[in-house]
């Protein structure tokens, strides 16, 4: 019934004209897409494209320098808070005792907490999603705050989970929702299913809370439950671009180690003292620079001639990486290295874009997903430790809990243009000095605090600092003047 349905509305639609796209012509018969859901296709492609990407990254030089690249921008040094906190000195306290605790962070003890941004952009960018479970510690361990985070790779967290469980609850994708589709719980493996040195029971779950969970994904459908890497789009063309190359290498080493070739029509010649046979029973001749060897009768030699790559093949490796490049969502020179087609101006336009779609990342993946939730949970089990004391926490808990997440600063091509730019729209009143600070990755309250004991330590030496950067800021300025 429904495909007679169907070939009906082709019909219509090639009668009347409409959208060539949804017609069924020569050039579109052999494309019919799956009409499944992004969750199926997942469920039946995800571990196998995760697995890929992750094989790319080890062994493929563009993957690797991708990721790498794509983490740098996203994190840095670290996606820092700023506690909008109004008493100073009580924002003060929160502020060390935070710094404090990046140090102990990570359960694994690799890292710090900014460590731990990175990996996980690294991990989102990989396998489409990772997993940090809440980790409270005892008193007795010695930690500034009582928590640590521990990371959880997506394979974990098994797709092919799916079941109805008594009392209305149902488990998609190894995640278990209540009866009005809130996440209640996850059913994670206790071992890695393809770690081989874990001597632990392998399919074992166990049922974590989802209060204790952090789930990081960066979603592009409705209804998305996990997620998919973002090399999908790109996998086919890194994979099969790295084995022409490895072809056109093996090619030319091949060419190379047979420099020269000799025909006899007396085969069965006895060799002479310099030649000799191969491991294949070939018979071989070294060469010296400047040698002269005697041929015997008959004997004939021909040089090699391998066919030269000619003039396609840097094209058509540009032409396919900017094909990864942007299915990756990186530029080009970030994924290759590539600096010699790259001048001031398209440099400029290819950073702005790439930094508007980070930005974008940073406050709706990294920041709101990750950086709110561990903040959330270190105030609390700070408050409930007695590492803080922060007065009538329990109502004014929201209040505490504001804070700003400042991303590391973006560095440009020429900064002593920029910074004369950025000077004259706070001077014109285009932008605060606050919103200034906060770009560049710093807390508007802490560098006025800083500049202010600078100037009184100045003061008390004898110094005077600020006559000099004047003078040396009108003689760069004189620079301009005609």
């Amino acid at each position: 019934m429904f495909t007679s349905l169907q070939a009906f509305r082709r019909r219509v639609g090639a009668f009347i004209g409409g959208f060539e796209a949804g017609l069924a012509n020569r050039r579109l018969k052999g494309f019919q897409p799956s009409r499944a859901h992004l969750n199926t296709l997942i469920a039946a492609a995800g571990p196998d494209i995760t697995a890929r990407a992750r094989w790319l990254v080890r062994n493929n030089g563009y993957a690797a320098n991708a990721i790498e690249s794509w983490a740098g921008n996203v994190v840095g040094a670290g996606i820092k808070p700023s506690s909008l906190i109004a008493d100073a000195e009580l924002k003060a306290r929160v502020q060390k005792l935070w710094l404090n605790w990046t140090d102990e962070a990570d359960a694994e003890g690799f890292t710090d907490f900014y460590g731990l941004e990175r990996r996980a952009a690294r991990e989102v960018f990989i396998a489409g999603e990772v997993f940090f479970r809440f980790r409270p510690r005892r008193p007795q361990d010695g930690l500034t705050v009582p928590l640590q985070l521990q990371m959880l790779p997506a394979e974990m967290l098994p797709l092919n989970r799916n079941e109805l469980l008594p009392g209305g609850n149902v488990i998609r994708q190894g995640i278990e929702f209540d009866a009005i589709g809130r996440r209640v719980a996850y059913h994670f493996m206790r071992r890695h299913p393809g770690d081989v040195t874990d001597p632990g029971a392998s399919g074992e779950t166990v049922r974590l809370p989802a209060s204790e969970i952090v789930h990081v994904i960066d979603p592009v459908d409705a209804g998305q439950l996990r997620g998919v890497s973002r090399f999908a789009a790109g996998i086919v063309k890194l994979f099969l671009l790295d084995q022409y190359d490895d072809a056109e290498l093996d090619r030319k080493k091949v060419a190379a180690m047979h420099a020269l070739f000799i025909t006899t029509p007396a085969p069965a010649e006895p060799l002479d003292a310099v030649e000799g046979r191969d491991e294949n029973g070939e018979r071989t001749m070294d060469l010296q620079p400047g040698q002269i060897t005697l041929l015997e009768p008959g004997e004939e030699v021909q040089t090699s001639t391998p066919a030269d790559s000619g003039q396609t093949y840097e094209p058509f490796q540009y032409r396919t990486l900017l094909q990864v490049s942007a299915a990756l969502g990186v530029p080009y020179a970030y994924l290759s290295n590539d600096m010699l087609k790259a001048n001031y101006s398209n440099s400029r336009l290819a950073l702005l874009e790439f930094r508007r779609r980070i930005e974008a990342y940073q406050h709706a993946v990294m920041v709101f997903q990750l950086c709110r939730q561990v903040w959330a949970r270190w105030l609390d089990t700070a408050m409930l430790a007695g590492a803080l004391d922060l007065p009538h926490y329990d109502r004014q808990r929201r209040d505490y809990l504001a804070c700003t997440w400042l991303p590391p600063k973006w560095d440009w091509v020429d900064p002593l243009k920029d910074a004369r730019a950025e000077i004259e729209q706070i001077e014109a009143g285009l932008k605060s000095r606050s919103q200034a600070l906060a770009e560049r990755g710093y807390d508007a309250e802490q560098v006025d605090a800083e500049i202010a004991a600078d100037r009184a330590r100045e003061k008390s030496l004898g110094l005077n600092f600020g006559n000099m950067a004047s003078a040396m800021g009108d003689a760069t300025l004189g620079e301009f003047r005609p």
